[in-house]
């Protein structure tokens, strides 16, 4: 360490210097450390994502009585397009299903979008003006307002469970934060300009789909904006965290944050563990065993976590399970678990490495209205591909997740609840 008590004095002769290289008067050891100071200072950033609730569609639907409509649309489309279905990636989500909304801008100047935050996906992409059906009520990106925006033209083509969306992709700033607010600014960012969206996202809240996954999940290979700000060194460290905050009765309220490039301390207690990730693709790992009451399931699993799915989803026979022990019932017409909301059934325990992670009943009962309550799962069958587990929201409540992407592994601690 520098100890020196000398003062120090610049001549005017030695102002200009001084300004284009601040360390030529100090010894060596000392520039070393005053260059990597302005180095970090310059190239590392945190930045916490305030996020909004909004209950899900697939929660409207099931509280106005219309879900088992939707359910047997869907089964409907399935049969219709067999082809088209057989070729969707192992996991798709059905965008229904999301609560948590995040605010971007895009170009310069700022464009503004609100996107559904998903580490179940890869790609970014909102609407493009060329976007008329289904795109009537949202923000569009116009490039030729943007004097950072660099053309691609390649073409693309999202397939979701129920719908698609498609369109060129382009090159500009993405920036993490509304408009006036603090932000992350993540440079030459390649990201989808829909000129078509299927009709499943016409109501929607949304004008597009924030994929936080690894660039292996991505369609076309296109880099994620986060795994882009990771390779230009923007973050400080190559990770983010979810504090998902436990359900409100109100819409587009405070839902939580996503702290890019640290891990929260804020809102999440010390880290429990740790545990590799099976797969870089998902954030994709293996579970030991789930447990409610009377209840186990000891058979490892491989499970995702995922912010873009409401409920747990998992095998039917385990779910089964875990629901009775639960005392809810299954109801086929809408394929949810029925329970009385004053139900104590104690915590649904998963085990993950050699920790168990307890699920508070608040976080896994949920109110869809009118004093009935559903159990947060679903039954979730892979056929013996891909992830048997979808670990969504009811787990991120109870447990900040922490996207250790530089280690390839993921971290758990409890969420301080205010």
């Amino acid at each position: 360490m520098y100890k020196s008590k000398e003062k120090l004095t610049i001549k005017p002769s030695e102002l200009s210097n001084f300004l284009t290289n601040p360390t030529y008067l100090f010894p060596e050891n000392m520039k070393v450390f005053i260059l990597l100071a302005i180095l970090g200072l310059a190239s590392a950033a945190v930045h916490q994502h305030k996020i909004q609730w909004r209950e899900s569609r697939k929660m409207e639907s099931l509280r106005s009585g219309e879900y088992a409509a939707y359910v047997e649309y869907q089964e409907k489309l399935r049969s219709a397009s067999p082809k088209m279905l057989a070729s969707l990636p192992q996991k798709v989500n059905d965008f229904g299903d999301y609560e948590y909304l995040g605010n971007i801008t895009i170009g310069t100047p700022d464009q503004s979008f609100i996107v559904v935050l998903d580490t179940g996906s890869a790609n970014l992409w909102i609407p493009g003006p060329t976007c008329t059906t289904n795109c009537n009520k949202k923000s569009k990106f116009d490039s030729t307002k943007s004097s950072t925006f660099v053309k691609n033209g390649q073409s693309w083509v999202i397939r979701y469970e129920s719908g698609d969306a498609a369109g060129i992709l382009g090159e500009d700033t993405v920036r993490f934060g509304a408009k006036g607010e603090s932000q992350l600014a993540i440079p030459s960012t390649t990201f989808g300009i829909a000129s078509k969206i299927s009709a499943d996202f016409k109501q929607d809240a949304t004008d597009g789909i924030l994929g936080l996954a690894f660039t292996s999940l991505a369609v076309d290979g296109v880099v994620p904006p986060l795994i882009n700000a990771i390779n230009q060194g923007i973050l400080d460290q190559p990770l983010f965290t979810v504090f998902l905050e436990h359900r409100g009765a109100l819409n587009n309220v405070g839902g939580g944050v996503f702290t890019y490039g640290a891990i929260d301390n804020t809102n999440c207690g010390p880290v429990v563990g740790y545990q590799p990730l099976s797969s870089a693709t998902y954030y994709q790992f293996k579970a030991a065993g789930f447990k409610l009451g009377s209840y186990s399931s000891t058979k490892a699993a491989e499970v995702i976590s995922d912010t873009g799915t409401s409920f747990l989803g998992g095998p039917t026979s385990v779910v089964d399970g875990l629901a009775k022990a639960a005392g809810a019932k299954y109801v086929a017409l809408e394929g949810i678990y029925t329970i009385d909301c004053n139900a104590p059934p104690g915590t649904l325990d998963i085990t993950i490495g050699s920790n168990v992670y307890s699920i508070q009943p608040v976080n896994y009962i949920v109110s869809i209205g009118n004093g009935k309550c559903v159990f947060a799962a679903f039954r979730f069958d892979s056929g013996g591909f891909g992830p048997a587990w979808i670990l969504g929201d009811p787990f991120i409540r109870q447990y900040c997740n922490i996207y250790d992407i530089g280690n390839k592994r993921m971290g758990f601690a409890p969420s301080l609840q205010k």
